[in-house]
């Protein structure tokens, strides 16, 4: 037990939760007006869901006795076993810090998803869809990845802090909810302008502060994997922000302040799962490319697909997590960190490569798969879109009877 490392991983923690308030700014400032309650709701709701499901049986079923590589089991209810001394995943902290820290990914996960259904799913069912897709996507996922015997660990797939777990996950579960819900009433006729930008640069702001806990903190420990996970998360950020800059000023002749937040978030994802992984040089590569990546889905395949995913939550996180699960299969490295079992692409290796693309695959299925039971399911009781009516009106008023800003009485 090291106090240094435990008070690390609980300021880390900390960090990690401050990103589904700071999502909750970043999103609902992209929304409009009458949808900006609704849209921060959905994440202030899931705050107090996802610890309630985790701390009762979530950690159990995530981190719990291995079954069949897939799931964990019920040693864990409630926090049973779970106290003060070293557990089965860091000899260095104390067994509730690691689950602690753990929850909070929980947290900000499905969180993601609620950015591709704004304006358009009723409140309640997507509470219950985040509910039931904790359960069949994410804890397995969490296990298979990072849990004692997982399956996507034994065949030597690497994930440092969630490109599988966290990102690729929930941005194609929120695909498959934007497609099945289908488009907004007046999708690509309407305007859709973007109500308040400070609120998505004070967003952005908080998600790369509170990433240094999700990813400086992946390392469990106060050393110099932190340390490195710490700079190639700014690096890939501040590369990114500065490629979307770049790719801004020459398709429109300006930079744009929404462009730049956005081009620092897919930044922050596409590292995230190689960040103590790869050398401090691939995170300036990684940054570069992975905007005009996310830029090229967005903004060009989506319109395409004619998909309506509101605020990019796939094009973000499922195509940036996918760009960084690969990266990590081109640059990772053994010696940066052992959990590695062999060397990128790059170094003349193919055993991480296939490894990674073997584990995006499967993440993708069970995104996939999952969702469409989430989906099936909540059917039985209610249907997911809102009336138009509720629609036309707003969200904040059909949903929650509130409105964010009372004194307005102009139109949206």
């Amino acid at each position: 037990m090291d106090t240094g490392n435990t008070g690390f991983i609980m300021i880390c923690a900390a960090l990690v939760f401050i990103m589904t308030p700071g999502l909750a700014f970043f999103y609902g400032g992209l929304v409009r007006r009458k949808n900006v309650v609704n849209t921060m709701m959905a994440c202030v709701a899931i705050m107090g869901l996802s610890v309630f499901m985790w701390t009762l049986f979530g950690y159990s079923l995530a981190f719990g006795t291995d079954h069949g590589g897939i799931i964990g089991g019920f040693d864990y209810l409630a926090l049973n076993g779970v106290g003060w001394d070293a557990g089965p995943y860091s000899d260095s902290i104390p067994h509730l810090v690691y689950a602690g820290f753990q929850m909070m990914f929980a947290m900000i996960t499905p969180a993601l998803i609620t950015g591709a259904v704004v304006g358009r799913m009723k409140f309640k069912a997507l509470f219950a869809f985040i509910a039931l897709w904790s359960i069949i996507v994410y804890y397995p996922m969490a296990h298979m990845v990072w849990g004692q015997g997982g399956f996507l660990a034994a065949i030597g797939s690497v994930d440092f802090a969630g490109g599988n777990v966290v990102h690729i996950s929930s941005g194609v579960s929120a695909l498959v909810l934007a497609i099945y819900l289908g488009q907004r009433r007046g999708y690509n006729k309407a305007t859709y302008r973007i109500h308040n930008i400070p609120f998505v640069v004070i967003g952005a702001a908080l998600l790369w502060f509170g990433w240094y806990g999700f990813n400086a903190g992946s390392a469990l420990a106060a050393d110099g994997l932190a340390a490195h996970a710490f700079m190639t998360t700014s690096i890939s950020a501040a590369t990114a922000l500065l490629s979307w800059m770049l790719i801004d000023t020459v398709k429109d002749g300006k930079p744009t302040l929404v462009g730049a937040c956005t081009g620092l978030v897919v930044g922050l994802v596409a590292i995230t799962p190689g960040a103590g992984f790869v050398p401090i040089w691939a995170s300036f590569i990684i940054g570069a490319l992975v905007s005009p990546i996310c830029y090229t889905m967005m903004n060009i395949i989506k319109q395409k697909l004619k998909i309506d995913d509101s605020l990019d939550a796939f094009g973000c996180h499922g195509i940036g997590g996918i760009w960084g699960g690969i990266a990590t299969g081109l640059f990772g490295q053994s010696s940066i960190n052992s959990v590695a079992q062999w060397d990128g692409l790059v170094f003349g290796e193919t055993r991480l490569f296939v490894a990674q693309i073997i584990s995006i695959l499967v993440t993708i299925a069970v995104a996939v798969v999952g969702s469409l039971i989430c989906i099936g399911i909540i059917r039985i009781f209610t249907k997911l879109r809102v009336d138009e009516k509720d629609e036309i009106v707003g969200l904040d008023s059909s949903q929650h009877g509130e409105n964010a800003y009372p004194s307005f009485n102009g139109f949206d």
